[in-house]
């Protein structure tokens, strides 16, 4: 299978690299200084007992080539109108886009650009990051992307990009409704980013003090809320491990989101919590921790923009 991963960073680096690794035919499309790292350095992926070193085949938006079979975009939501214009000519007529963005508006945008037949539903998880040098840094087990037709019909090509991720290493279940999947990863991260970003620390901080592990459960019931009122509700099974990541005493969990908040970096604020807390007000749906939580992240977003970030 020829596949492009958009970005090499620390998700699309890490299945990228996983892929390669099993054989794939995997281009990544980079930026020229992401280029430059690369080709000095390889793609390098560590943690979890995992060691791999590769010389990764790197395109540019000048000459990305295609079509591909398979298009894994893992760019955060403030890079996504420019990587779309960079894929364009990677996307033929049997190409498949498997966007691993968090949240759901990404989808209408897709689709709009791309046709409908070319979009495909997608999650990951996956716990990295990348350290200074630009190595990809695993920091948990979970390796997993969940990818389905929008419509929840069965397809052959799903399957095929299945089993090509699990040769891989990738876990990837069969996800009865992707857009379902979406919505509950949407809700766990959202409830992880208003509570790091609200207390300014780690999950396990948070947990330390009084009223810690309150604020989690208040967040809980928020997100969950809006997911149930928008026709997805949160299964036990995805409640259960969201409860549990939020509460872990002394984890070391961050968001890249809240990572980026506390570099002084523009964020995913828009795309990942103001777009739910919108969706809320339309549902009927009160959250107010989460509408705290988005104002917070406007505030530094507005900041950025004033001092011309």
């Amino acid at each position: 299978m020829r596949i492009l991963t958009v970005g090499a960073g620390a998700v699309g680096g890490f299945f990228g690299a996983r892929l390669a690794n099993a054989g794939q035919d995997v281009s990544f499309l980079v930026r020229p200084a992401r280029a430059k790292a690369l080709e000095a350095r390889g793609l390098r992926v560590a943690g979890q007992g995992e060691q791999l070193r590769l010389t990764p085949r790197l395109v540019t938006a000048d000459a990305v080539g295609g079509p591909y079979d398979l298009v894994l975009l893992s760019v955060k939501a403030t890079a996504l109108h420019t990587a779309l214009a960079d894929i364009e000519p990677a996307v033929g007529p049997d190409t498949a886009v498997v966007p691993l963005l968090n949240g759901v508006a990404h989808l209408d945008t897709l689709v709009a650009r791309l046709g409908a037949d070319a979009v495909l539903g997608g999650v990951a998880k996956v716990v990295t990051t990348l350290s200074e040098d630009g190595d990809i840094l695993r920091m948990a087990p979970p390796a997993v992307i969940l990818t389905g037709e929008l419509d929840a019909r069965p397809s052959a090509r799903v399957d095929s990009i299945r089993t090509v991720l699990a040769e891989a290493g990738i876990d990837s279940p069969a996800a009865e409704d992707i857009v379902a999947a979406m919505w509950h990863k949407w809700a766990f991260i959202s409830t992880l980013v208003a509570l790091t970003c609200l207390m300014r620390g780690t999950v396990g901080e948070v947990n330390a003090v009084a009223g810690g592990p309150d604020l989690a459960a208040a967040l809980i019931a928020e997100t969950t809320a809006v997911a149930d009122a928008a026709g997805h509700p949160v299964t036990g099974a995805e409640l259960a491990f969201t409860t549990s990541t939020v509460t872990a005493p002394g984890s070391p969990l961050t968001p890249s989101l809240y990572r980026d908040l506390v570099a002084g970096a523009p964020t995913e604020a828009d795309h990942v919590l103001t777009d739910l807390t919108v969706r809320a007000r339309a549902l009927g749906v009160a959250t107010p921790l989460l509408d705290l939580a988005a104002l917070q992240l406007r505030v530094h977003e507005h900041r950025l923009a004033a001092a011309g970030a």
